[in-house]
């Protein structure tokens, strides 16, 4: 029999936005089951570590004392009090975390997390990030974009290149002449290729105009939003007939005076030779000469201030100072040197965070679940716990057996699958009668999918 619709994500047709968008901020807060919430943007994850300080001081003063890291490398804080919105605002006005209340909730930047840090680093694209965010906030037309619209910054190594992009600029490096030789790293001004949503194809731009040319391009999928009468918040919600393609941003980059070359078919940032570190992997990660940077994860994607602050203190004390958060709720301290990097590990371990590839809990996540959703028919991190400590992160199996390895693993409360992976992934799915296990990813079979006995509920 095949399977009832809602045991996996449909595709649907671009829905008619007839209203604004919602999506939270730090100024707009969300009132949810367990108290306010404020999502902060941080583009391409970057904090300096004053900055993550006054993250912790507002999660431990004003909220529930803990810090949500999200899929896009932003932080949310949760259970906020009632009234409590222009006091979190000075603190985040004061450390810098809101350069332009107008533009906050569209500084959606992601980029390539280890960008810069590893042996064999392609190029720097966090540079781009920086000159985008900036041009964002001094846009006046920008502010009528929607708190979901992403810009995908990949330096080539192919992590983040496939995470949902609006507009995504895939760094194409070019050593400079003479820095075979001496080994010095290429930078990000030897090329780009810039795609919008989902079209193959691609546009060639010069690296020093590549922050200009996404800004240019969010600006033609405004043009295109407001022509379709849509509505529509994002690239894949344009209405057949008013698609925004690569050789419609072309003409909207020739009136910019950016010059592009239009690329049929594109690889989606495909890693080369040589191997690059994976930036989804928590450890030790190599850098050239004594450098180093740790990699951890936050379990299920949520940290303790303690948790917090440990981090904040080993970027002050052995690192650059700075901190990045990743795309798959985790954290990168650069500049640490190779003889502290081992101690300063094995100190966040015994914190109680994901610092190493072999971990139960590496690739496991989940919505925020009761109590904090209303919308969720259960407590999805108490029985994602409940199931790792019974010796498994998936209940039960799916119709060929046991899930494949090296998956993610998500476990959702409701329908909406909040925060859930790109790709191929593990769906744990909430029903009235239990958990439901699928495979989901564009070339899963929509007969991969059955009901698990139901885990230990929490009420």
């Amino acid at each position: 029999m095949p399977p009832s619709p809602s045991t996996r994500p449909q595709a649907a047709a671009p829905p008619l936005r007839d209203r604004g968008d919602a999506c939270p901020g730090a100024l707009r807060l969300h009132r949810a089951a367990d108290g306010h919430l404020a999502r902060i943007r941080l583009p391409a994850g970057d904090l300096t570590s004053r900055q993550a300080a006054v993250l912790a001081d507002a999660a431990d003063l004003l909220g529930d004392g803990h810090l949500s890291l999200t899929s896009r490398g932003n932080v949310e804080l949760r259970g906020l009090a009632e009234g409590c919105g222009g006091r979190l605002a000075a603190l985040l006005r004061d450390a810098g975390l809101l350069p332009s209340e107008r533009h906050e909730r569209i500084r959606n930047i992601l980029a390539s997390p280890l960008a810069g840090l590893d042996r064999h680093t392609p190029s720097d694209v966090r540079r781009w990030a920086r000159e985008l965010d900036a041009l964002l906030c001094a846009s006046e037309s920008a502010t009528a974009l929607s708190g979901r619209f992403l810009f995908v910054l990949d330096d080539g190594r192919g992590d983040v290149a496939a995470l949902g992009g609006d507009v995504s600029l895939l760094a194409e490096p070019q050593p400079r002449p003479g820095t075979e030789a001496d080994g010095e790293r290429p930078g990000p001004a030897g090329g780009a290729l810039l795609r919008v949503g989902d079209d193959p194809a691609a546009l060639r731009i010069a690296g020093p105009d590549a922050p200009r040319a996404a800004l240019a391009a969010a600006e033609a999928f405004l043009t295109a939003a407001a022509a379709s009468g849509s509505g529509a918040w994002r690239v894949r919600e344009l209405p057949d007939g008013h698609g925004l393609t690569a050789r419609d941003v072309a003409a909207a980059l020739r009136s910019a005076g950016i010059g592009a070359a239009y690329v049929a078919e594109a690889a989606a940032g495909a890693p080369t030779s040589p191997p690059y570190a994976d930036s989804a992997a928590p450890g030790i990660v190599e850098g050239p000469d004594d450098d180093r940077a740790l990699s951890v994860l936050a379990p299920l994607g949520r940290l303790s201030v303690a948790q917090w602050r440990l981090l904040t203190a080993i970027a002050d004390g052995d690192g650059s100072g700075a901190l990045r958060l990743t795309p798959w709720r985790g954290i990168v301290l650069p500049g640490l040197p190779a003889a502290a990097a081992p101690r300063r590990l094995a100190e966040l371990t015994t914190a109680g965070l994901v610092t190493g590839p072999a971990s139960p809990w590496h690739r496991l996540g989940a919505c925020t679940g009761r109590p904090g959703c209303a919308k969720s028919l259960t407590d999805v991190r108490a029985d994602a716990t409940a199931a790792l400590d019974a010796g498994t992160a998936v209940p039960g199996q799916l119709p060929a057996g046991p899930a494949p390895e090296g998956l993610p693993v998500y476990w959702s409360g409701c329908e909406r699958r909040c925060g859930h992976p790109h790709g191929t992934w593990i769906d744990v799915l909430a029903t009235a009668e239990g958990y439901r296990v699928a495979l989901v990813g564009p070339n899963s079979a929509p007969t991969a999918a059955r009901t698990a006995a139901p885990p230990p509920t929490a009420p």
